[in-house]
């Protein structure tokens, strides 16, 4: 997908010995002021000798934990483009739990290694998310222009870098026009293309619940319930089923006192959540479905208001826990593995209560379908755009020329350690 116009360096000095004694990046471009601290200020575009864009990425060439294995290599990108080709400059990207895990090996989806932006041995850019401003296009281009944004169209690209070139950029990005950049912010757009579209199709492609709204004839909206409901997917989740209706049953883990779970209920419920409820709670209740609608559901029936969707990121026990929840023909649909413990299904959920289990990847979804992926990111970008769908708590790093490479290893190691006071996002400045 990205495919690197690159030279080290290092090599281009060598080229214009007379220069690499004196030669400082030239500052050039626009400058732009804005009051979104996620928004890039000051922004400066760097170039080297014969307009060739120096560029720094984050590498690894095995996999490993983040502070082992990650290193920064800097690189220039010639300015001359394949036809079919854009040099993008990277404004946000996020640091996904699946990136760290690409990092460590662990991830479904391995990591693809090559020596084209010049590293010494074949090396691989993490980050599967990111918010890029067009710099400029190769002549056969005819979906962006510069000054416009562009997101990835699929998994793999490699964003936690400076600077990018991607072939076929027609199809490999989606583009936002510079015409409609109002509204969204480079972080909330970074972030609008893996979590809020997985959670978009789990609600609309296992279960029909906006149909078994109208059906129940109560007036009110379809049920589902969620663990890991403060996670990206979960914040996701909770409103878009607000917006289509729906009604959710919210799990949390426990915070470490009652004051700052009492803050993570209400902030869920201010989101659009019909019910919070932690693990623990859950677990006192037994998993009965009978006492769950009784304490949680307003004592609703079974006949008009069943309970047939569970989005279930957790595994183990408290995924066993979500399907006792559900309805007889329920379906529990499962895209992440956070206790990192199997899920164990009694055959009694099968054979008696007609329980359905599915697995749900976005990435691969959007291989499958990727006219329905870029049409799924397109209204998440316009929800966004109409201010009906807010970014969650976001813990930015800044990522400057100067930055050092430890600074960058940190933030991403520390992605998958206890309670984080929001998702990891590397906002890019001085670039």
């Amino acid at each position: 997908m990205a495919a690197q116009i690159a030279r080290p360096a290092r090599l281009a000095l060598r080229t214009a010995p007379s220069l690499s004694a004196t030669w400082r990046p030239i500052v050039h471009g626009r400058l732009g002021f804005q009051k979104n601290p996620m928004v890039q200020t000051a922004v400066r575009h760097k170039s080297g000798p014969y307009n060739y864009t120096q560029a720094k990425a984050l590498v690894f060439s095995k996999t490993g934990e983040p502070a082992d294995v990650l290193n920064i290599h800097t690189h220039s990108i010639s300015p001359s483009l394949p036809p079919n080709a854009v040099l993008l400059r990277t404004l946000a990207a996020p640091i996904n739990p699946a990136d760290v895990n690409t990092v460590q090996g662990t991830y479904g989806a391995k990591a693809t290694y090559s020596s084209l932006i010049g590293t010494a041995e074949p090396s691989a850019v993490p980050g599967n998310e990111g918010c890029f401003e067009v710099v400029s296009i190769g002549a056969g281009v005819t979906t962006l222009k510069p000054g416009d944004w562009a997101l990835p169209a699929g998994s793999g690209l490699g964003t936690w870098r400076t600077h990018v070139v991607v072939d076929n950029a027609d199809t490999a990005l989606v583009g936002i026009s510079k015409d409609k950049l109002e509204g969204l912010s480079p972080a909330a757009a970074a972030t609008s293309t893996i979590n809020p579209c997985t959670a978009w199709r789990m609600l609309r492609d296992y279960v029909d619940l906006v149909d078994l709204s109208v059906r129940s004839g109560t007036g009110a909206g379809a049920w589902f319930i969620q663990n890991g409901a403060n996670s990206g997917v979960g914040r996701a989740a909770i409103q878009l089923g607000k917006l289509w209706g729906l009604r959710s049953i919210n799990v949390v883990r426990a915070r470490d006192t009652p004051e700052a779970t009492a803050a993570l209920r209400q902030e869920l419920t201010d989101l659009g959540a019909t019910v919070v409820v932690t693990e623990d709670e859950l677990q006192q209740k037994g998993f009965s479905s009978e006492r769950l609608r009784s304490e949680l559901m307003g004592g609703e029936s079974e006949k008009t208001s069943p309970l047939l969707l569970a989005l279930n990121c957790v595994g183990g026990r408290p995924a066993l826990g979500l399907a006792k929840c559900l309805s007889e023909g329920g379906r529990m649909v499962t895209y992440g593995a956070m206790a990192k413990q199997p899920l164990t299904i009694p055959a009694g959920m099968l054979i008696f209560r007609d329980l359905a289990f599915h697995g749900f990847w976005f990435s691969r979804w959007g291989k499958a379908d990727p006219a329905g992926r870029r049409q799924t990111v397109e209204a998440v970008l316009d929800l966004m755009r109409q201010n009906k769908f807010k970014l969650g708590p976001a813990d930015t790093v800044e990522w400057t020329w100067e930055t050092p490479a430890e600074t960058l290893q940190q933030a991403v190691g520390g992605t998958l350690e206890g309670f984080r006071s929001g998702k990891g996002i590397f906002v890019f400045k001085d670039t």
